[in-house]
Parts: C-alpha cells; structure tokens; sequence
C-alpha cells in the first residue's frame, strides 16, 4: 500500500481554489469574496461555472454572465461541489495512467456518484451530509493510485473481476490492501474530515442499523455507487448488467426514490459535460 500512497505525489498540486474549498469541507472560515476573486482568476472554472448556472438546470431568464452573480445564485454548497468535480477532474486528466485505464470513464463515474449521494443526503437524515459529495467524488482514488503505482496489478485485478471474482477478494489477493482502504488513506494525506473518510473506506461495506435515527454516509455511497454502476456508468468497461436496486435500505420510498432518479438525471446531464 505504501507504494501507492506514494504515487500521490505524482499527481499535480491542488489549486488555490481546491484548498479554499476543502478547507470549507473541514468547517474552517472560507470568505465567499475570496473564493469568487480566485475563481474569477481561473479562467476555465469560471467559463464553465457561467455556462452551468445558465444551462437548463437553473432555468434562468436571462444570461447570467458575471462570475459573482454565478456564485450568488449556486449558493456555497452547490459552488463547492461544482468546483470540486472540475478541479479534481481536470487534475486527474493530467495524470499518466496505463492503456487499459479510461479516465474518461473514471471522472463520469465519480462525478455521478458524488451527484447521487448528494441528492441522497439532502433527502435523508444522514450523519454529516455536508461531505456526501466529496466522498461520492473521491470513494474510488484509490483504484487510480492502483493503476499509476501498480499498473500491472491493476490489470490482473480487473481480468480477474471481469471474471465474475467480488472486486475486494481480487484486490485483497493480488494486492494485500483493498481499494477502499487505499482511497481513505490518501483522503487522511489531503487532511479531509474524519467522517469523509470513514465513508470512503466503508462504502462497500455500510453498517446501517435498522431505525437508526440517521444513515451512515457511507450507506449513502454504496447506494449512489451501486445505482451509477447498474446504470452502466462504472470504471471499468461500461456496461448495465449490475441489478438495479431502489432507495428502500434507506428508508426512501419507491415513489420518492423515482422522483429522486429523475432529478439526479437532469442535474447529471446539466454538470456531466464538466467532469470529462
């Protein structure tokens, strides 16, 4: 694992506005001036910030073309989880990966899985709701750092899964870690809270007690993974065999897990174009 863990260090360095805005994750004070004066630095962030706030999502009239008004009408959380997929994604195409790693694939998945799960906690009592984003965006580094680190362990891992093998048995064998693990590990480097953390290295593992008062945020991404791989949007070849499963673990009824899939649609389509 300390091979991989190490790779972090070839990844490219976070940007004044990435540090700014997983410093807000961490609840430290984050001038919301401050962020729209580095964004409006940033010319590809803000370029695609104005074109999300004046997409079909927010059905404005009018074009919306000042990056403080942007900002105004996203408000922070939304701001934070839009700067967060287009930094973190732009900084993974950087990356030198194997042939066999799509980072196309990689960064859709991701995104998708960070927009469900946070839909997910903004409709359910969830321990620390605030992170369901950012730990849908990162729950899955681990597997890229595999494939940077370990490229050909990376490729017997993912024959062995296409074979029908469980993905954590493979890695387990070939690896002595599993990804998840791996993934937790660089989110403690990077300082991200503790619960952000937890749900990373849990998500394919969620203890999720019935009549809890509140679900664990890592049952919230094994959720939002399970759907957005079932739908055909996973890491590796993207295909739609998985079985789809509802909402209903987590106390969402069908009807209300069906309006909820509706509108992860509509928000994916609108945010998806960024994240490529």
């Amino acid at each position: 694992m300390d091979k991989a863990l190490r790779s972090l260090s070839a990844l490219p360095p976070f940007s004044p506005i990435l540090n700014k805005v997983l410093a807000s994750l961490a609840k430290e004070d984050v001038s919301f001036s401050k962020l729209g004066d580095l964004i409006e630095k940033d010319t590809v962030i803000a370029g695609n910030l104005l074109h999300l706030v004046n997409s079909a999502l927010y059905a404005r009239r009018g074009t919306i073309n000042s990056v403080r008004h942007a900002l105004s009408l996203l408000g922070m959380n939304k701001l934070r989880n839009a700067v967060l997929g287009m930094s973190i994604s732009r900084m993974w195409n950087a990356v030198p990966t194997p042939a066999s790693w799509s980072m196309a694939r990689f960064n859709m998945h991701s995104a998708a899985t960070a927009i469900l799960s946070d839909m997910l906690a903004q409709g359910l009592p969830v321990h620390y709701p605030e992170g369901a984003f950012v730990a849908g965006l990162l729950h899955d580094v681990g597997k890229l750092l595999i494939a940077v680190a370990l490229p050909e362990k990376y490729e017997c891992v993912a024959e062995r899964h296409s074979n029908g093998a469980p993905l954590l048995e493979c890695e387990q064998e070939t690896l002595g870690f599993t990804h998840p693990e791996l993934s937790a590990r660089a989110l403690a480097v990077w300082n991200l809270p503790q619960p952000i953390q937890d749900a990373v290295r849990d998500h394919h593992r969620p203890s999720h007690a019935a009549g809890a008062a509140e679900a664990p945020l890592s049952a919230i991404v094994a959720a939002a993974d399970r759907h957005v791989n079932s739908i055909g949007i996973s890491i590796l070849q993207a295909s739609s065999t998985a079985p789809r499963a509802g909402f209903e673990d987590l106390g969402l009824d069908r009807e209300r897990g069906a309006r909820l899939l509706e509108e992860f649609q509509t928000e994916y389509d609108a945010m998806s174009p960024f994240f490529r």
